[in-house]
Parts: structure tokens; sequence; C-alpha cells
């Protein structure tokens, strides 16, 4: 099995992991309450999803 010659650096390393990285979260208003949400769920704050009550909002 090969192995590496040469020790790789901090920084080539982390370089080479730079592209490794979370997405960011997709954010919808609510048509409900106008309050911010993720997309394809349920709103929190009022428990509304595509039109219909699905959860009991706190």
């Amino acid at each position: 099995m090969a192995l590496p010659k040469r020790r790789q650096s901090k920084a080539r390393s982390r370089k080479r992991r730079t592209h490794y990285k979370s997405k960011a979260v997709a954010t919808t208003r609510c048509p409900q309450c106008s309050q911010t949400k993720m997309s394809h769920r349920a709103c929190p704050n009022c428990g509304y999803y595509r039109g219909r009550p699905v959860i009991s909002a706190s």
C-alpha cells in the first residue's frame, strides 16, 4: 500500500478542506404570521403548514 513521502502541512490540508462546508439553511416567510421559517417545515410560531394547522403553537 502506498504511503505519503512527506507530511502535509496544516496550511496545505486546510486549503484542501476549504470546500467541505455546510450550505446555508433556506428560510422563507410564513404566509399566516409573516415570521421566518425553514422551508418545507411547519411554522414554529403559528403552527401552520401549507395553509393548515398541523401543530399546536406555543
